[in-house]
């Protein structure tokens, strides 16, 4: 059986939580919450597995503080959580949903009661449906309206968290969304796409500058990576790797960092990028006090007929997660070095996910023995250590996640989940990775 990396193999300080976001957990029907775009995207046959929604889904909502305990139980510092846009403002801005702040309030007090760092992120995915109306994130009012939502959140709950990140994975925000059409608002439409793109960084850039004008502390941001590898020497599919490369790892990050896009993006979406986006690359580009990697998987990349990008994936001969995701850990030892070496520099980073979904399933004692879990955070930390050894100012780790929970267009059929959940019963039943870290935190 494999063990994970104790806390005592980490450096002084080093920190571990486990990460969580709001429509994937909360139960999106309970307590005055407005609709959401994935509740009519999951509403629109073969969009979603058996077209389930958020609407109960964990029932965190009323079942947060024995999550809670259980998250503290394990021994992590770090509780990584989302707030939800439309809980809040139900239309998306205008008049303040009280019950809705007033859940936060009480989950952020039951944190730190617990000893728990609360680390907000503002927006992980769920749009208002009254803003997607007036067509989401390719509007760049939605800009304007993310940072009065921001104010919003932080004059009630900046006095208490330990950090904050306006969004999560924009790379999944704007390219699987809009371009690739796999989560909500489900669009196939490359100007749809680069003018998200190009929004999602600016609502990052307006939500930042909000925060820092407040006096709020220990800001960053959290983008998503994945190797991307040729899938052979050819010279095509090493251009088409490049392309891939320069959206998926390069666009977001090159822009709050170094304030441009990449030229290999730049090739195609530039026709589609709203007039004057040159002007808003200094609003991106706000100075922040660390920055979040998450990390799953890699892809193998060849080159494809037809109109830019030009590239198609191709199925990996390494071992799979339940996603059909290849794991590569090596992976994320590379990412923590070529973040630090091209882009931040001596900044803080942390890992802000990092999990896999497996095909679990309870003994006759109820117990789930998920060793192949365990195997891969395993091989991950380890990868981290490397990455510390190397001199990476890496400070923590956060695991993805702390329940099982909604997978957005896969429903409730994939579980990532240090917590067995049964979604029928609502029963909460730590797995063995739980175990695992328990164990590896004492220590």
């Amino acid at each position: 059986m494999t063990a994970l990396p104790p806390r005592s193999a980490f450096p002084t300080g080093f920190q571990f939580g486990v990460a969580t976001s709001s429509y994937q957990i909360e139960g999106h029907g309970f307590g005055g919450a407005g609709p959401t775009h994935w509740d009519t995207f999951a509403a629109t046959p073969g969009n979603v597995v058996r077209a389930e929604n958020g609407a109960r889904a964990c029932d965190h909502y009323h079942l947060w503080e024995q999550d809670l305990d259980l998250v503290a139980a394990a021994g992590f510092d770090i509780y990584r959580f989302s707030t939800s846009w439309a809980r809040v403002l139900p239309e998306g801005r205008g008049p303040v949903n009280m019950e809705g702040l007033d859940f936060y309030d009480r989950l952020v007090d039951g944190m730190l009661e617990r000893g728990l760092k609360p680390a907000l992120t503002l927006y992980h995915w769920e749009l208002p449906a009254a803003l997607a109306d007036k067509g989401g994130w390719r509007n760049r009012e939605i800009t304007r309206w993310f940072a009065d939502y921001t104010h919003v959140i932080m004059a009630r709950l900046s006095d208490r968290i330990w950090s904050a990140a306006p969004i999560n994975e924009p790379w999944c925000v704007s390219w699987l969304s809009h371009f690739l059409g796999a989560h909500a608002p489900g669009l196939r439409d490359i100007r749809a796409t680069a003018r998200a793109m190009h929004h999602v960084l600016l609502a990052h850039g307006r939500a930042i500058k909000v925060m820092r004008a407040g006096g709020i502390k220990n800001l960053g941001a959290v983008c998503n990576f994945e190797t991307a590898l040729p899938a052979d020497a050819s010279p095509e599919s090493e251009a088409a790797t490049n392309r891939y490369d320069a959206i998926f790892n390069r666009f977001f990050v090159e822009a709050m960092f170094k304030g441009r896009y990449p030229e290999a993006a730049l090739e195609g979406l530039a026709p589609h990028l709203p007039e004057g986006w040159e002007d808003d690359l200094a609003t991106i580009a706000q100075p922040l006090d660390w920055f979040g990697l998450n990390y799953y998987t890699c892809k193998r990349i060849a080159a494809a007929p037809g109109p830019w990008p030009g590239f198609a994936e191709v199925d990996g001969a390494g071992p799979k997660t339940e996603m059909g995701w290849e794991i590569r850990p090596e992976g994320l030892q590379e990412f923590l070095t070529r973040i630090a070496r091209d882009y931040t520099g001596d900044l803080p980073l942390y890992v802000t996910e990092n999990g896999m979904a497996a095909p679990d399933r309870l003994d006759k004692r109820g117990l789930c023995d998920d060793q192949d879990r365990i195997a891969y955070y395993a091989a991950h930390l380890r990868a981290c250590q490397n990455a510390l050894a190397a001199g990476v100012p890496l400070k923590g780790y956060m695991a993805w996640s702390a329940l099982d929970n909604y997978e957005w267009a896969l429903g409730y059929e994939k579980r990532f989940g240090l917590i067995h959940l049964d979604f029928e019963s609502l029963q909460r039943r730590p797995k063995a990775s739980y175990h695992a870290f328990k164990t590896a935190l004492e220590r």
